[in-house]
């Protein structure tokens, strides 16, 4: 219903799950790492000199955990990216690094769904990457878990599967940047905050997905995340 402050209904707000709480975690932002495992640089013929890159999702292209996530339009060619997610609890501008962990909320898992085809296109126009990024239901996450409960992962397992057969494993060690330089490399940019989600980037194995596929996939340590895909809306 509308109100006096608003001349229409007031709008959701997207949230995360919290394991074990009841409570939520508010989403404000949702940024993305862009090529931040060497062996996904390569796989894609990226050149793996230049340094990560930011994008940005919206909040409502939230999924959660157990989702059926239809077949998005203007795709023959939907690939997966399963990332460790870092949640804020406060941020700022020009955050130094050795003071960037103490913005972390806690940590997810979450997947990064990509129209690779338009990316594709995207990037030889040198165009944003919109329209292959940002798509109703794209960034499915997990529930996230407390730092102050599980720490701040620095390694340990990433993985995903298909249908029962793993397709992407790598270690949160082999990322080109921590999430500590990740979080000061975005604060140089943007004032980061309170509610901010950041997707951390992906290890190699990508691949296209299918209506019908069972995906699932986790951080050891931290969560597991399956959604499935569904039939084109």
């Amino acid at each position: 219903m509308t109100t006096a402050s608003s001349v229409i209904a007031a709008l959701p707000q997207p949230a995360l799950a919290v394991q074990g709480d009841s409570r939520t975690f508010p989403v404000r932002r949702i940024w993305c790492v862009g090529r931040n495992y060497l062996e996904h640089i390569r796989e894609l013929g990226n050149d793996e000199r230049n340094p990560p890159f930011f994008f940005a999702k919206h909040a409502d292209m939230i999924a959660p955990d157990g989702a059926t996530i239809p077949y998005p339009t203007l795709t023959k060619d939907m690939q997966h990216e399963v990332e460790l997610v870092v949640a804020l609890k406060s941020g700022g501008l020009n955050i130094p690094a050795d003071k960037a962990l103490d913005h972390v909320w806690g940590y997810g898992v979450g997947i990064d769904l990509t129209r690779r085809d338009l990316q594709t296109i995207s990037r030889k126009k040198e165009q944003p990457w919109e329209i292959g990024k940002s798509f109703d239901l794209s960034a499915p996450c997990g529930a996230l878990r407390p730092a102050s409960e599980i720490g701040h992962p620095a390694s340990g397992k990433i993985w995903l599967s298909v249908n029962g057969t793993e397709r992407q494993k790598g270690d949160l060690s082999e990322m080109i940047w921590n999430v500590a330089e990740i979080i000061a490399k975005l604060s140089l940019q943007v004032a980061v905050g309170a509610g901010d989600i950041i997707m951390t980037g992906t290890p190699a194995g990508v691949a296209a997905l299918q209506p019908g596929d069972r995906v699932e996939c986790g951080v050891d340590g931290v969560g597991t995340l399956a959604i499935s895909i569904g039939q084109p809306a």
